[in-house]
């Protein structure tokens, strides 16, 4: 059984530093301590007070979630950057009796590995992002490897859509800097995520026994010239390159049928028109439920219907 998360969050994102207007609490990182200390001194509170009296004391789901976390029974991933709010967040944890599960971005967290390390969390980082914003001017590429090298349990994450899609080669920039081995570098994106997110025991390594989640590369999986050739999931492959270039094949000649069609149609002097689709109505019985007599009707989309 999967484990619930929730997100947390500091510094910049929580005081909105780059907002207009804003008329909200709090604006300070500060603040940002104190609200969170707040809430959990409350769920503490409201914890005693379920137990006490569950009759009298009035549900509330967010102390029900807070409650949660102090019960280990649900995990935090925070996105962070700054190395006071960090460690501010961390003394939270000590003192109501929970742990950072995993600190997100994390860009100066090189210097607070050995913090980090004692209070229990994971890490996942940027491999190489730097000065976008104020609050990471003192990011360093080196940080994933010193970070790996205090003890942590390293991730690499992105928050581009594109980079998202080639963590292999991010974790690869940690061989370069830092001087990380391969196998390592390649669990940042593998099996240390799993570990972090609590289901190493399904995912993240080859071994028996776990789901058959595989990507088979061309290349080293950490190189740049790497392709996936095939990505296999629960032993299914969804993805393989040579069927990939047949299918596009078979969708290239398709288009070119369709553009001679539209061609055609404009030779013999049919007036021009936007595009719309035709149909092929098909009546089922087998396939479909009956409510009240009704038969229902698939339509389907068949453009030889016209020809």
């Amino acid at each position: 059984m999967f484990k619930p998360f929730i997100k947390f969050a500091l510094g910049e994102n929580v005081k909105r530093t780059t907002s207009q207007n804003n008329n909200r609490f709090p604006d300070t990182r500060m603040g940002v301590d104190q609200v969170m200390n707040d809430a959990f001194a409350r769920a503490k509170d409201y914890e005693a007070a379920m137990k006490a009296d569950p009759s009298h004391t009035r549900k509330d789901l967010e102390l029900e979630t807070l409650v949660e976390i102090l019960n280990k029974k649900r995990f935090i991933t925070c996105h962070s950057y700054v190395q006071s709010e960090i460690t501010a967040a961390m003394r939270i944890g000590d003192k109501f009796g929970f742990r950072f599960n995993t600190f997100t971005h994390i860009l100066e967290g090189y210097k607070v590995a050995d913090k980090m390390k004692a209070h229990g969390s994971n890490v996942s980082t940027f491999s190489d992002w730097w000065y976008y914003k104020q609050e990471v001017i003192d990011a360093i590429s080196y940080n994933a490897a010193i970070m790996q090298k205090a003890g942590l349990n390293v991730c690499i994450n992105s928050d581009d859509a594109e980079q998202a899609r080639r963590l292999n080669q991010e974790a690869g920039k940690v061989v370069k800097y830092g001087g990380v081995s391969e196998e390592e570098a390649l669990k940042m994106v593998t099996l240390n995520p799993a570990k972090a997110l609590h289901v190493s025991d399904k995912v993240g390594s080859i071994k028996v026994g776990k789901d058959a989640d595989v990507v088979v590369w061309s290349d080293h999986p950490l190189s740049i010239y790497a392709k996936a050739e095939q990505t296999i999931v629960d032993g299914i492959i969804y993805f393989d390159r040579t069927r990939d270039l047949e299918t596009r094949k078979k969708i290239a000649a398709e288009r070119n049928r369709l553009v001679q069609k539209m061609n055609g149609e404009k030779r013999s002097g049919a007036p021009v028109r936007a595009a719309e689709p035709s149909w092929q109505f098909i009546l089922s019985c087998g396939d479909h439920d009956h409510h009240d007599g009704l038969i229902t009707v698939d339509i389907q989309e068949d453009d030889s219907i016209n020809n």
